[in-house]
């Protein structure tokens, strides 16, 4: 019974050691205790004429993101290196937080962006 009882206690301690030194080593947190928010300001890049594969690799990770087609075809977006974009929402230079979802707007390439498209909010 003791034994298993040491065990947990020694997992519990092994944990909660690797979760501080995870937490620490947190990059942009500017208290490097990981507690709160990031402090780092994040914007939205401008992404209009650009492969959407651009978009993925400019990104965090962690941001929401919306793509679809809006030559009114309605196909399925699966090769991003494929497609240009056309619209994006919010507008470059827009903060980003966790709770913001990224629109993104296009059409494959060679396409031009409808006018419909072209004369909406970007």
């Amino acid at each position: 019974m003791r034994r298993a009882a040491a065990v947990g206690a020694g997992a519990l301690l092994a944990f909660a050691a690797v979760a501080v030194t995870s937490a620490e080593e947190r990059p942009g947190t500017g208290t490097g205790t990981g507690a709160g928010d990031d402090t780092e300001k994040r914007t939205v890049p401008d992404f209009l004429g650009l492969g959407l594969w651009r978009v993925f690799t400019r990104l965090d990770r962690r941001t929401r993101l919306d793509v679809h087609d809006v030559s009114g075809r309605d196909r399925r977006v699966l090769w991003p290196s494929r497609w240009q974009v056309c619209t994006q929402y919010p507008e470059a230079g827009a903060d980003l937080d966790r709770r913001t979802t990224v629109m993104i707007g296009v059409v494959r390439r060679g396409e031009t962006c409808p006018p419909r498209v072209r004369t909406a909010r970007r």
